[in-house]
């Protein structure tokens, strides 16, 4: 295992396209970090730089300490799960899974023992006889993590391996690939654009926008601590509600003609902000300070989603079906202290602890 250290990391296509600018961050011996963001952010090229299939224009990529700016992939210690499987139509799953040792001329006793090891793990025993074909598309993708496996390489990589898979199967192999990790314990680095995944899989999330690291932290510290407007809308479902304000004063944002007492983070009065709140986070009650108009509800189950407009604005309420009626056109709630976040309106940067 290895940890993995980018600094400075940056990638300009001719034409001068620059698709990764300037990244920085260490991911320890042993974790797992997604990257995640929109199409487009630069994820997976940062991913490909790691892997040594696109150049690094500047900066420095280390596996282990070691820099492997000019290393070849294949000497890099590294195996990768591609989104397409990559599977030799005409090789048995055992053929498939013993392809790159064999290539690297391991004794075919190891080849044996490695594969019936990676099968076991996966539950893919059974299949070791037959064709892709003969697969499904999850007992495909499992074939193609234990390829990655018998290579006993110090890293992992992922490059968005569930996108081909139906939601309910998506759901089960995020479950799969999270115990592997438990059981490997290997340093994995996974690219995804859905933040359920990069919530459910990761102990450290990179939220990428632009080329540019948006924040870095744990599942919890993301969700709960955006840095930025683009964090605060792309990590959670339904996204968060952001509301147009102004600084009214040391500890005080005014929207229309309601005062919040808020965490201002010493910005000037006059100030443009953004009061964010999660639509979950919100308290039903029918003395409650603010008033949503409702224009439609859907029903989740476990819960209601409440949207429509305050201020003039759109606003999503997250409740319990028992916390108000289905067909209410009108709801009073209130946003606990805690549960506010205020962003700079023209920065788009957080204010405030």
């Amino acid at each position: 295992m290895a940890d993995v250290t980018l600094k400075d990391i940056r990638k300009v296509y001719p034409g001068g396209v620059e698709a990764v600018k300037g990244i920085n961050f260490a991911i320890p011996d042993g974790g797992f970090c997604v990257l995640v963001g929109p199409s487009g952010c630069g994820k997976s090229t940062l991913l490909r730089m790691i892997a040594g299939l696109e150049t690094i224009t500047e900066g420095e990529c280390r596996i282990g300490g070691r820099l492997v700016n000019e290393v070849e992939p294949a000497d890099r210690d590294i195996a990768m799960v591609f989104q397409n499987y990559a599977l030799y139509p005409h090789m048995t799953v055992y053929n498939n899974m013993a392809y790159g040792l064999r290539n690297r001329k391991t004794p075919e006793d190891e080849i044996r023992r490695r594969v019936a090891e990676a099968a076991k793990i996966l539950a893919i025993e059974p299949f070791l006889d037959r064709k892709p074909k003969a697969l499904s598309g999850g007992q495909r993708q499992r074939v193609a993590m234990g390829r990655a496996i018998v290579r006993k390489p110090q890293v992992f990589l992922f490059d968005e391996p569930l996108s081909n898979l139906d939601a309910k199967l998506r759901v089960h192999m995020r479950v799969e690939i999270k115990k592997l990790h438990t059981s490997l314990k290997v340093t994995s680095i996974y690219v995804t654009h859905d933040q359920v995944e990069a919530m459910t899989l990761a102990d450290m999330i990179v939220v990428m926008s632009a080329g540019r690291v948006e924040q870095i932290g744990t599942p919890n510290e993301v969700y709960s601590r955006p840095e930025s407007i683009f964090v605060a809308t792309f990590i959670g479902s339904p996204a968060m509600n952001l509301l147009k304000g102004v600084v009214a004063g040391p500890g005080a944002v005014k929207l229309g003609e309601t005062v919040l007492r808020v965490d201002t983070g010493g910005a000037a009065a006059g100030t443009a902000v953004l009061l964010g709140f999660r639509p979950d986070e919100a308290v039903l009650s029918k003395t409650g300070a603010a008033r949503l108009d409702v224009s439609f509800v859907e029903e989740l189950g476990p819960s209601r989603l409440y949207h429509g407009t305050l201020a003039g604005e759109e606003v999503t309420l997250q409740a319990p079906p028992h916390a108000a009626d289905a067909k209410a056109s009108l709801l009073c709630f209130d946003i606990p202290d805690r549960a506010m976040h205020l962003f700079d309106a023209t920065s788009g940067r957080r204010i405030g602890a």
